[in-house]
């Protein structure tokens, strides 16, 4: 068997953090939704049965978090420092895909949210 692709996702993570141009939405916060998906091989994984030989989510997470609790005004601007921490903490990283919503966003609109969503390849 020949592997193609592989990914490791982490969908729709809830973080109550502190990002907006608006003073008050640093003030006061919100709630966002964050997924990340991180194009790695993980045939070696498949075969050991290790989770040192793959992306461990967990960890994947621990940087996601950490960057989200680093107020920011811009959710681009949060969307690029997880991508920059998630490639720098997993050197089998190929690529990175980030999406992040801000659930109620201050703009008078009826809508699930505001989101940004970024791709890079190392």
């Amino acid at each position: 068997m020949t592997t193609t692709q592989s990914s490791i996702r982490l969908s729709d993570m809830r973080f109550y953090a502190y990002h907006g141009v608006m003073e008050q939405e640093r003030q006061v916060g919100g709630e966002y939704l964050v997924t990340v998906s991180v194009d790695t091989d993980f045939s070696q994984a498949m075969e050991s049965d290790d989770v040192a030989d793959t992306v461990n989510y967990a960890t994947l997470y621990d940087v996601v978090a950490r960057e989200m609790r680093q107020p920011s005004q811009l959710l681009e601007h949060v969307a690029g420092r997880i991508a920059k921490s998630v490639l720098k903490a997993f050197p089998t990283v190929d690529s990175v895909s980030v999406s992040i919503t801000k659930c109620t966003p201050p703009m008078g609109a009826d809508c699930r949210g505001a989101s940004v969503e970024l791709r890079c390849k190392r």
